[in-house]
């Protein structure tokens, strides 16, 4: 999950840190906790990571109103990591939370989104709507049940698309 990214990545937002299992990664990938911006909606994970991280900026609200939770609209990622169970979520849900990602993403930034799930978490129209493409990164199929690895960012004019890395 945490396999692109160092310290040279620069801004990385992370959605749904939870207990920090993925934050703690990153710094071990050696990013600084200044790096790095955690959403979290769940107040006793919030205080949790507060306690664990005192230099990471907590976040306490919604990934699908990040402006509304404090993540300003002009402050551009590098990288967003997502741990979020967006196939237990709705639709609408979904495409906020992703269409919110994609408007804070740099240029040349990815989302990238751990699922349970047999193909990326968030639908091709969804994807082409935004203006976003999927690539599968890897599955750990070891995990019960597998666990899989999408990196989502703006689709490249010009490229060629591999059918077997772009999912519905």
């Amino acid at each position: 999950m945490t396999k692109a990214i160092n310290q040279t990545t620069g801004s990385v937002l992370e959605l749904g840190p939870g207990t920090g299992v993925f934050t703690e990664a990153l710094l071990r990938r050696g990013l600084a906790e200044e790096q790095l911006t955690l959403v979290e909606l769940d107040t006793r994970f919030a205080d949790l990571l507060s306690a664990r991280f005192p230099s990471v900026r907590i976040v306490q609200g919604s990934a699908a109103r990040l402006s509304a939770a404090g993540v300003a609209k002009d402050i551009r990622y590098d990288a967003v990591i997502s741990g979020l169970p967006l196939l237990s979520m709705s639709a609408p849900t979904v495409f906020r939370i992703v269409k919110n990602v994609a408007h804070r993403l740099a240029p040349g930034g990815n989302l990238y989104q751990f699922t349970y799930g047999a193909r990326c978490p968030v639908a091709r129209v969804m994807l082409e709507k935004l203006g976003l493409e999927s690539h599968l990164l890897g599955t750990a199929v070891w995990n019960f049940p597998p666990a899989s690895v999408y990196r989502i960012s703006h689709a490249r004019a010009g490229e060629e698309r591999h059918p077997n890395t772009s999912h519905p």
